[in-house]
């Protein structure tokens, strides 16, 4: 008789908690009442997103977000957010997701959680066109004569800081300023994601050098708050399908294999 209380106990507790966990709203289902997604990015990071001359914002992961919200059939809402206050402004519930060219990481990944990795880049190196052929990797850089430029609060920053410690370290809130140090003779190097790089590089050869090969292993991937995965299905899914029927390679062409959108960009 006692091992049967003992089972029915278990039993009830395990439906207790069951019906607890149903309890749980997910995010999926506030966005599909209110009939909106609250879409949180830092505008500025090119190609992912930008401001548009128009007052709008274009780039990547606005398309993506546009794709995703028209497939769920509720609006695209954009949260404009500076990149260090991205998170607790997710976490806060004044956004529904990061889709902002995130890095995952361990750090990150304890406050938030992420969908699969949707793109992966790297850091790479823009150089003074005098130091082309003296500077063939990060590691040439890891010396106390040179002055290396990044971005602060990005991987950027913790690249150069893990690997080029030696070096001189110019940190700058925002791609643009750290980039133009380099660019005015100011620092040796500018240290930032691949796909900011190339197109600077191929914007202005003649200020800057690029060393194209990525010396870091960055996946980015979509943030969503932890204990939703509902919503992480959802995005998983939907990722496998775009990437399936072929929605993701037409973006991806649009805004990393061409540059006719550099007309609009604010």
């Amino acid at each position: 008789m006692k091992k049967l209380f003992k089972t029915v106990a278990v039993a009830a507790a395990m439906l207790t908690s069951s019906v607890a966990f149903s309890a749980e709203k997910s995010t999926l289902d506030s966005i599909l009442d209110a009939g909106e997604m609250k879409v949180c990015f830092d505008a500025g990071y090119i190609p992912f997103e930008m401001k548009a001359k128009d007052g709008g914002f274009i780039g990547f992961d606005i398309d993506l977000a546009k794709q995703m919200t028209k497939a769920m059939g509720v609006k695209f809402t954009p949260v404009n957010t500076a990149w260090d206050g991205i998170i607790p402004t997710l976490l806060t519930g004044k956004c529904d997701i990061i889709m902002g060219g995130m890095t995952i990481t361990a750090q990150r990944n304890l406050k938030v959680n992420f969908a699969d990795p949707y793109v992966i880049v790297g850091q790479t190196i823009l150089l003074r066109p005098e130091l082309e052929g003296k500077i063939n990797s990060y590691r040439d850089l890891n010396s106390g004569e040179y002055t290396v430029a990044t971005k602060l609060g990005t991987t950027g920053e913790a690249a150069v800081k893990r690997l080029i410690g030696k070096s001189n370290i110019s940190l700058f809130e925002t791609q643009a300023d750290a980039v133009l140090e380099v660019a005015n003779g100011k620092a040796d190097a500018f240290v930032y994601d691949l796909p900011f790089n190339a197109l600077y590089a191929s914007q202005n050869p003649e200020q800057v050098s690029h060393i194209d090969q990525p010396f870091t292993f960055e996946p980015l991937g979509w943030a969503v708050r932890k204990g939703d995965p509902d919503f992480l299905n959802f995005l998983n899914n939907f990722l496998r399908q775009i990437k399936g029927d072929g929605s993701y390679d037409r973006i991806y062409a649009k805004w990393f294999k061409s540059d006719k959108w550099l007309s609009k960009v604010q």
